[in-house]
C-alpha cells in the first residue's frame, strides 16, 4: 500500500507543504499586533489582552450576527492605515503562513479600505508588496521557504474596482498576480462590475470572484457565465445543483459545467460554517464535492476570525472524512494547478516541494 494511503496525524499534517489561494490580509492580524498600533493611534479596542482578544474575534464571528461579524474587521482595518503597519502586518501574514507549511500563498486585500489616514490606493498597494517580501525573508531566516503573492479585491458595494482592477494590471509583474471582488453578494451582483471584467481579460489579467457564498447559483452563475470568472471564492453553494438522493448523485447542468470546465473552488470550512453555509465540518459540502471529484482547494478565509490555519482546515477536514496524505495532497495541488502565478512555476513547486514533502512525511 502506498504511504499515502494512510491517514496522517495532526504532527504531520502541520509538516506537510501547503498552498493557499484565499486568505484576507485583514482577517489574519496578531491579537497583539492589533493591541500595540491601537495604542499607538488612540483606538479603542474591546480588551487590550492578546488572548481575550483572540477570543473576542472568534466568538462575535460565532454569534450569527451580521453586526458583531463586521465590528471584527472595523477594528483591524483601524490599525491598517499607516504605512509601516501595514508593512507590518503584510510582513507577519508572511511569517505566521510560512511557520505553517504555507509554501504558497495568494492573500488578498482592498487596498481602498486602507485610504482613510492619507494612503494613496497605489502607496497601500506597496506597502503590503513590501511587507510580503520582508515577511519572505524573515521566514527564511526561520527555515521556512514561502512565496507571498497579492490578490487586490475591489469591494462591490463601491464604485473603485475600476480604478483597482487597472492598478492589479499595473503591479502585475510586481507580485500582484490577480483581482477580486469582496463585500456583500445580495444585492450587488458581480455583473454590476461587468466593464472592469471585461477590461481585465482584455489586459489577459487574472481574476477571481467571491460568489456562492452567501448567495446561491445565481451568483455562481453570473460569476462565471457573465463575467468570465476563472475560480470562484467560495462557491460553497454549488452543492444546491447537485442531488444527493440519487446513486451515482446527479449534477445540474451549472454544476457539471463547474466540474467539467475545472472551475477552481476555494472553499473556506471553517469560514462557512461561521456564516451558515454548514452547521460542521462533517455536514460541509467539501466532503461530497471532493468525492464528486470537483476542483477543490481548502483555504483559511480570516484565520483570526475563525481562531484557523491551514493546518487546522486540513485536521478538522481529516477528522471529518477520513482524508489520507493523498487526499490533502491532491486539494493542495489543485490549489497550484489553480494559482495565478505562470505555469512553469506552479509546476516546479509541485513536483520539487509538494511531491516529495507529501511522499517524505508520509513515509515515517
Amino acid at each position: 500500500m502506498s504511504t499515502l494511503n494512510k491517514i496522517p496525524s495532526p504532527t504531520q499534517i502541520a509538516r506537510l507543504p501547503k498552498a493557499l489561494l484565499h486568505d484576507h490580509l485583514d482577517g489574519g492580524l496578531r491579537p497583539q499586533t492589533i493591541i500595540d498600533i491601537a495604542k499607538e493611534i488612540g483606538h479603542k479596542l474591546p480588551t487590550y489582552d492578546a488572548t481575550e482578544l483572540a477570543e473576542w474575534f472568534r466568538a462575535s464571528c460565532d454569534s450569527g450576527s451580521l453586526v458583531r461579524y463586521l465590528e471584527t474587521f472595523a477594528h483591524t482595518v483601524a490599525v491598517m492605515q499607516r504605512k509601516q503597519d501595514v508593512v507590518r502586518v503584510a510582513r507577519e501574514c508572511a511569517v505566521d503562513l510560512a511557520r505553517d507549511g504555507v509554501v504558497y500563498a495568494e492573500v488578498r486585500m482592498a487596498p481602498e479600505l486602507l485610504t482613510e489616514n492619507g494612503l494613496t490606493i497605489s502607496a497601500a498597494i506597496e506597502a503590503i508588496l513590501d511587507g510580503f517580501r520582508a515577511g519572505e525573508k524573515e521566514a527564511q531566516t526561520e527555515g521556512n521557504t514561502i512565496r507571498v503573492t497579492s490578490l487586490l479585491c475591489g469591494m462591490r458595494q463601491n464604485k473603485l474596482s475600476q480604478e483597482v482592477a487597472e492598478l492589479a494590471v499595473k503591479y502585475r509583474d510586481k507580485g500582484v498576480v490577480g483581482f477580486d471582488i469582496a463585500g456583500p453578494e445580495d444585492g450587488f451582483p458581480p455583473s454590476d462590475q461587468l466593464d472592469t471584467f471585461e477590461y481585465l481579460r482584455r489586459e489577459n489579467a487574472h481574476f477571481t470572484i467571491h460568489a456562492g457564498e452567501a448567495y446561491g447559483l445565481p451568483s455562481i452563475w453570473e460569476a462565471i457565465q457573465l463575467c468570465g470568472a476563472e475560480r470562484l471564492g467560495h462557491g460553497v453553494r454549488i452543492i444546491d445543483d447537485v442531488d444527493l438522493n440519487h446513486t451515482p448523485p446527479r449534477l445540474g447542468k451549472l454544476a457539471a459545467y463547474v466540474r467539467d470546465r475545472r472551475i477552481p473552488l476555494e472553499m473556506c470550512p471553517s469560514s462557512n460554517i461561521q456564516t451558515g453555509a454548514a452547521a460542521n465540518f462533517a455536514d460541509h459540502p467539501i466532503g461530497d464535492l471532493a468525492k464528486l471529484r470537483f476542483r477543490i482547494t481548502v483555504n483559511t478565509d480570516n484565520r483570526l476570525m475563525s481562531a484557523t490555519s491551514m493546518s487546522n482546515e486540513m485536521t478538522e477536514l481529516v477528522k471529518a472524512f477520513d482524508w489520507t496524505f493523498l487526499d490533502l495532497q491532491r486539494v493542495t495541488i489543485n490549489a497550484l494547478k489553480s494559482s495565478f502565478i505562470p505555469f512553469e512555476e506552479r509546476l516546479a513547486i509541485i513536483e520539487k516541494v509538494i511531491k516529495p514533502g507529501y511522499l517524505a512525511i508520509s513515509a515515517e
